[in-house]
């Protein structure tokens, strides 16, 4: 864990000597003219609705492309939308890297920008492009190669197993498309920018709705693909978004004096860049495993319970989807306050994220308490299914206000250049946590199903409660140690 003394002040960027000449000067004034947004100066709470509100209605445009896949996944046959569930473990890893690549990424630029460094932020937005490509390319080789195998140690066979390999061969070749909007969203998220990544979601959205049938079932000279024709239509609208993102970077004056040797390998950057990025991802990676953990003691009651937690969790992830936009911003502006050394800043963007945070938590739970059984009767009939999911729903709905902690304060902790916390409080809750406690409510103390339910709000907010100390603790340390501006 890296410790907060290690925290670099401001200094010079190493590539700018003090005997800049003349067009370089010109060069950093014209970047400074193309900030769109100072988010050092303007006031807090604007600046979180102005960034949190396009980035959350983005998250749930992007929700909606998701279940829009599982509904034509499902058209084509109950095989088909097994081999997509059985993929998303192996595409969530891509999913992992690309998140925290731009985590790394909007922390870093964002920290330069707030320090005034414009040409290392220059460098680092070139750089995180070039080490977003070689990331592809990695992740699309080892996933061409060794996808399959995964499948058949995961069991899958036959036209199943089939299914799955076509479905993520696509997916696999076109990662390079989808790491570069991971990137591009993040340089514009650093620069204060979240609204052109919302107009590609929203229109990623509907082109998909378009895009999924046409491939799958083919017509005007595209023969029927079937599901590799989903996979091909998200793969063919995120390249149309690289082409967008980029296009708006150019605009913006974001990445103007382009020039290819920008884009070739910085060792310190690259290192920067796994530094701030790695733990990021390897937290996201917990989530994967903390869902098969809590699905394998959930499993013990049998098909229904499971079928259950896996509608309530949807139910509550479309809760929690107006908080994610509060991440976006809370990492932001984090980051380009901290650079700029403005701790109190930092201080009221965490008090002002968590006070919206918990008014639209505190919404979410009185809809989930209210409207519980409604919401379980619409995902499915079985008595069985919708009683159990009432029963965790009821307990669950108190724990929204922890994830707002959690991700808030988790999304601070990336912006101040501490990423390596966020691994291990995802490790704690989502696989050390829930292996003791489940096993301790469910057996020792006898409580049965209802006892998981109970150990993942018991887990979580013990979890939240520990983010909390250790980010005020930080938070004291930083301002003792870090000059006043």
């Amino acid at each position: 864990m890296q410790l907060p003394h290690n925290v670099n002040l401001p200094a010079p960027d190493a590539a700018v000597r003090t005997s800049e000449t003349k067009p370089a000067v010109l060069q950093t004034e014209n970047r400074k003219k193309h900030m769109p947004h100072d988010l050092t100066e303007a006031p807090i709470p604007l600046l979180i609705r102005r960034l949190a509100i396009p980035a959350g209605t983005g998250f749930f445009f992007n929700t909606m492309f998701n279940v829009i896949d599982t509904w034509y996944g499902g058209r084509l046959s109950t095989t088909a939308l097994a081999a997509m569930s059985l993929s998303f473990p192996v595409f969530f890893i891509v999913l992992s890297m690309g998140t925290g690549l731009a985590s790394g990424t909007t922390a870093l630029i964002g920290n330069a920008l707030g320090r005034g460094a414009h040409d290392e932020a220059h460098r680092y937005i070139f750089q995180s492009l070039s080490f977003a490509l070689i990331n592809a390319v990695t992740l699309s080789l080892m996933g061409l190669l060794f996808s399959k195998y995964i499948f058949m140690f995961m069991g899958a066979q036959g036209e199943y197993l089939n299914l799955a390999v076509s479905y993520m061969r696509v997916y696999f070749s076109g990662c390079v498309f989808f790491m570069f909007s991971f990137v591009m969203s993040a340089i514009l998220s650093s620069h204060g920018n979240t609204i052109t990544y919302r107009n590609f979601l929203m229109t990623a959205f509907f082109l998909n709705l378009a895009l999924d049938p046409w491939f799958m079932y083919g017509g005007f000279g595209i023969p029927a693909l079937g599901l590799p024709g989903i996979a091909l239509a998200t793969a063919v609208i995120h390249a149309l978004g690289n082409l967008f993102l980029f296009s708006r970077l150019v605009r913006s004056g974001i990445v103007e004096d382009f020039r290819l040797r920008d884009l070739l390998p910085n060792l310190h950057s690259y290192r920067e860049l796994a530094r701030q990025g790695l733990p990021s991802a390897l937290n996201m990676m917990t989530v994967s495993l903390g869902i098969f953990i809590i699905t394998w003691f959930v499993g013990g009651y049998g098909k229904e319970a499971v079928a259950a937690y896996g509608i309530a969790t949807r139910i509550e992830q479309i809760a929690l989807l107006p908080i994610m936009g509060l991440n976006t911003s809370t990492l932001a502006l984090t980051a380009q306050n901290f650079g700029a050394l403005r701790m109190g800043r930092i201080r009221e963007v965490l008090h002002t994220s968590l006070r919206y945070g918990f008014i639209l938590a505190a919404v979410g739970t009185a809809v989930a308490l209210l409207l519980t059984s409604q919401l379980m009767s619409f995902f499915t009939g079985d008595f069985q299914v919708i009683s159990t999911g009432i029963r965790f729903l009821r307990i669950e709905a108190f724990v929204f206000p922890a994830y707002v902690l959690l991700y808030i304060c988790i999304s601070a902790m990336q912006g101040i250049k501490q990423p390596l916390f966020a691994l291990w409080i995802g490790l704690y809750r989502q696989i050390a946590g829930p292996a003791c406690v489940f096993h301790m409510l469910t057996v020792v103390f006898g409580w049965g199903i209802i006892g998981i339910w109970w150990g993942i709000f018991g887990v979580t907010w013990s979890a939240a409660l520990i983010v909390v100390t250790y980010v005020t603790w930080i938070l004291k340390k930083l301002e003792r140690e870090l000059p006043a501006v």
